[in-house]
Formats: structure tokens, C-alpha cells, sequence
């Protein structure tokens, strides 16, 4: 079967657990999203199990219902298995098959027997798949369905549960391990499409486009790199960490991230399982970034080779802005900490205070892709000028690229990307304008976004990658230039202006001149006869 075979029914089968949520009254529910990803995330560990078993046993491999042949086991030899698989896979017995509840879907009180199976498998599985806070608090792998049924019935409970279960038996993913297809990237933004838009909430958890996660991990990684550390500090549901990670090699990198949202922190759980980085799991961290970093070396902050963000650029953090204004943090926060407005707090700049944190906290390779508003790479002074200083005299800046207008489907805020690399001394600096890049769609019939196609994300990547100058499109200058330039990282005030001449001869010119006196004059006339009526019109009025 086909990787798009897979898709296509791998799609399928999230639409009917959708389907079946809202035929009870939860679709489009913060419980329709807790109850989704449960299951889709059991199905794929059950798989998963039973993939990785028929290759340890040739015996399960050749059998047609493997879950009756394991469970002729003796316990000592079954628990022998499990501690043969690998550390990324969760441990199940038998009670914990799809195929066993099933079986039992016409028992009493189904419900209840499939969520404490989920609960179970959460606990056994707890030292590998748990979330930690920044208190050190384990969040779970699964809580079970019953937890969001509260107002059901219990026939309704069953009855919700037993078409969860019907639906899991029709797919597998087994073939999807054998055959190596590489599709879960796509099956994780099917998944989550409605539940992590980027809009909405106090913390608006935004999903970063595909396209520019692309680029910034085609630019980062431009060459082979092997035991890395990657960060994001504003993970979401870790978009731009897998990106990266896909492009070193998942066995090659280890992930650190913190969100100060449980949920992305626990949609980003789930993207590392189904992206085979389960070991960095414990690295992900839900907290206060800026005002409670977790990630430490010693008394200092951790320092990483790879740093990714689209950090939020607006928030009102005035209850906690004096915490973080102190003596500790007068490195981290180098060029200052966002004043309190009188009025309109939620727009505080708090995304000026993840560029520093992410410059701080920069190993002495490291390198970083940070999305930001457009008004950052020209700001005449302030805190955003103070950073581009830094970048500069420190000789750290990669490179800019201007976005095209509405990359992000409901947000009108224009955004470039800075490249930090604290190894770029070869004293050239890539800026590119890609604002005239892009086709523009409609989403949801009402909001516009614009779309790079596969062959603009490429002139993006290779132009900057190869620092090539295209007119009005790239240019690449020095330190120095920038300096001279009040520090302005946008491309287009670096530009050469040309002016074209074309050859022409005496008569050509003398007809071009009475062209233009010709014209000259019919609009001289015109002007006439609109004085003329003017001061008629007004002798005509009278007062009354």
C-alpha cells in the first residue's frame, strides 16, 4: 500500500472519531480535542507494540492473530520480551489490545473498563511519556475518556466508547513501520488543524506554517551536524522543533522545549511520539519561560546549538514584569525589559524579551532562526535597535528574510525571520525581501493567506544559503554596512537604485516634447473652464 493510501485512510480515521464527538455533542470541544488525541495517540502505541513484537518473535510474525499467540506466554518469558523492545515503545500487556476491549465492548460498563485501560497503560508507561511542569509535577500520558463524559449517562458512556473502539480496528498502522513512510508530520497537522489555530486565548498557541518551518530548518542546518541539542522556548506544539529535527536526523539531536500551555505541551508530547523522538520527552517542560526558565546548567541557563521560536509578540505581562527586572537577569535581559503602558497592556512587547533570552542562552556554535514582526528589523530606537546592535558588534547576524504580508491566516502582522549563527565572521550578512512572493487563498472563505509554492521556498533557501545578490530581492553586505545604516536589517533599504537610459534620436525626442506640451495644454484648458464655472456657480448664490 501506498504512503498516500496510508494517509488517506489514516485521515479517514480521525474524521469518524471527529464524527462520532459531534454526534454526541462534543465537536469542536476542548474535550472533543482531549478525547481525539487520546485515542488516535493508543492506536498508534498498540500498533506500534505489535509491530515491534513480531519482529522480536518470528513465532507472533507468522501468526494470524499475534494478541492470542503472546498471551500463551508465561510471564517471565512476556516481561523478557518486553525488556527486549525498544525504549521508545510503550509497554503493554495483553488487557491493554484494542482487539481484547473489542471483544468486551458488550460488557458492563465498557466505559469504565476503557478508561481505566487507558489509566493503566498512563501509569505502567509514566517514566517514559510523562510531561513535567516546572514545579516537577508528571503530567500523564492518558486520563481516559470518562473524564470529559461527566454529564453523559452511562449508556451513553458505553455507547460513545464502543464507537471509538469499532473505529480502531479498521486501520493499522503496522505496514506504515515496515515500510519506513515518513507521513506522521502530515497526520499530526490533519490531527490538531482544529484545535491549534493561531487565534483566540490569553496564550494564542500559534501554528506555525509549514513553509516557513521549512526554511528556517533548511537555512539552520545547511550542513551535517550529530549530537546537537535543539530548543524552542515557546515550543507550541513544536512545529519548528521537528522541522529541525527531521533535518539533522532524529537520532542525531535531542529536543528541549517550554510552553506555558498544557495543551501544547501536550500536543508537542504527542508529535515527538509519532516522530520518533520519545527519548527527549522528558526534556519537554510546561512553564513560564521568561519568568521561570527550566532548562539549566548548574546556577546558569543551558546553553543549545539549535534554536527555534515564533515566540507570541504581543502579551500583557505587567503582574509579572518587576519579577523578572533584576539583578540576575541584567544579562539575559541586555538591552531592557518592556516598560508598563498606561493603557493597552496586552500589547507588551514580550517577544523582546524571547529574542534576548534565545541570545543568552546560545551555546558558542550555536545558531538560531527566530520569527518576528517586520517592525523589529527597522525600529529607529528603543529595545529592538539595542538587540540589532548586539547582533552586530558581537558579529552574530545570519541573516533576515521578509516574509510575503498574511503568511499566517488570521493575523495581519507582517514577520521576517532573523538567523543568528555566532560563528558568521566572514562578515556577510544575507537580507532578502520575499514580500512579493506567494499566491493569496482564502481560509475558512473569510481570511486571506499567502501560499509559497515548493519552487519559492527553495529560491529562498538556496539564495540564502549560497549568500547570493538578486536585484530587489537579496543583497548581501557587512557588518559595517548595517552599522552605516542605523543598524536596519531590512533588505530593501540596501538596494541599488537604477536608472535606465534608452538611446533615442533628435526626431524622436522633438515628438516625445509636443506629446507632452500637447497634453500640458488640454489640461491648461481644462483648468480654465473649471475656474470659469467655479466663479459662476458662486455668483449665483445668494443668501436666504
Amino acid at each position: 500500500m501506498t504512503e498516500q493510501n496510508f494517509v488517506l485512510k489514516t485521515k479517514n480515521l480521525i474524521d469518524s472519531l471527529k464524527g462520532i464527538c459531534s454526534d454526541y455533542g462534543l465537536g469542536n470541544s476542548g474535550d472533543e480535542f482531549k478525547i481525539i488525541t487520546q485515542v488516535f495517540l493508543y492506536k498508534f502505541m498498540n500498533d506500534k507494540f505489535g509491530y515491534e513484537v513480531k519482529q522480536l518473535d518470528k513465532k507472533l510474525g507468522n501468526s494470524e492473530k499475534w494478541e492470542e499467540e503472546i498471551k500463551k506466554y508465561s510471564k517471565d518469558d512476556y516481561e523478557f520480551l518486553l525488556k527486549k523492545m525498544s525504549p521508545d515503545s510503550a509497554r503493554l500487556y495483553p488487557d491493554h489490545f484494542i482487539s481484547t476491549l473489542y471483544n468486551k465492548q458488550n460488557n458492563e460498563e465498557f466505559a469504565k473498563l476503557f478508561s481505566d485501560t487507558l489509566r493503566d497503560i498512563s501509569k505502567i508507561n509514566n517514566d517514559v511519556f510523562s510531561v513535567k511542569t516546572e514545579e516537577g509535577n508528571k503530567i500523564q500520558l492518558f486520563y481516559g475518556v470518562d473524564e470529559y463524559l461527566r454529564n453523559f449517562s452511562e449508556k451513553q458512556k458505553d455507547n460513545f466508547s464502543k464507537a471509538l473502539i469499532n473505529q480502531l480496528v479498521d486501520v493499522s498502522f503496522e505496514d506504515i513501520f515496515e515500510q519506513k513512510f515518513d507521513f506522521f508530520s502530515t497526520i499530526f497537522e490533519y490531527l490538531i488543524k482544529d484545535y491549534n489555530k493561531d487565534g483566540g486565548g490569553v496564550y494564542a498557541e500559534y501554528y506555525t506554517p509549514h513553509a516557513i518551518a521549512k526554511i528556517m530548518a533548511s537555512i539552520l542546518v545547511d550542513k551535517p551536524v550529530s549530537n546537537v541539542t535543539v530548543y524552542d522556548p515557546s515550543a507550541g506544539s513544536g512545529t519548528l522543533l521537528m522541522s529541525v529535527a527531521h533535518a539533522i536526523g532524529e537520532d542525531k539531536c535531542t529536543i528541549y522545549s517550554q510552553d506555558i500551555s498544557d495543551k501544547s505541551s501536550n500536543l508537542l508530547r504527542l508529535n515527538l511520539i509519532l516522530n520518533n523522538l520519545v527519548h527527549s520527552i522528558h526534556n519537554i517542560i510546561q512553564g513560564n519561560t521568561i519568568k521561570d526558565p527550566y532548562h539549566k546548567d548548574g546556577a546558569d541557563l543551558m546553553k543549545f546549538d539549535f534554536i527555534v521560536s515564533n515566540p507570541p509578540f504581543k502579551l500583557d505581562f505587567s503582574k509579572w514584569r518587576d519579577d523578572i527586572d533584576t539583578k540576575e537577569n541584567s544579562n539575559r535581559f541586555f538591552a531592557g525589559i518592556p516598560k508598563i503602558p498606561n493603557k493597552k497592556m496586552e500589547s507588551m512587547s514580550i517577544y523582546l524579551l524571547f529574542i534576548q533570552h534565545i541570545i543568552y542562552s546560545l551555546s558558542k556554535k550555536g545558531r538560531a532562526a527566530i520569527v518576528v514582526p517586520t517592525g523589529f528589523v527597522t525600529a529607529q530606537s528603543g529595545i529592538e535597535k539595542d538587540i540589532r546592535e548586539k547582533l552586530i558588534s558581537e558579529k552574530m547576524l545570519k541573516g533576515v528574510v521578509s516574509m510575503p504580508p498574511n503568511i499566517f491566516a488570521t493575523t495581519g502582522t507582517n514577520v521576517s525571520v532573523v538567523f543568528i549563527d555566532k560563528t558568521n565572521n566572514d562578515d556577510k550578512v544575507v537580507l532578502m525581501d520575499a514580500s512579493k512572493l506567494g499566491r493569496k487563498i482564502k481560509i475558512d472563505g473569510k481570511n486571506e493567506k499567502t501560499v509559497l509554492s515548493n519552487e519559492e521556498q527553495e529560491l529562498i533557501i538556496k539564495t540564502f544559503n549560497n549568500k547570493e545578490q538578486k536585484d530587489n530581492f537579496s543583497v548581501v553586505v557587512s557588518y559595517d554596512d548595517i552599522k552605516n545604516k542605523n543598524y536596519s536589517f531590512s533588505a530593501g533599504q540596501y538596494f541599488d537604485v537604477k536608472i535606465e537610459y534608452i538611446d533615442i534620436t533628435n526626431d524622436e525626442f522633438d515628438k516625445k516634447i509636443k506629446v507632452f506640451k500637447d497634453n500640458l495644454k488640454d489640461c491648461f484648458k481644462e483648468s480654465k473652464e473649471l475656474e470659469e464655472n467655479i466663479l459662476q456657480n458662486l455668483t449665483r448664490l445668494k443668501y436666504e
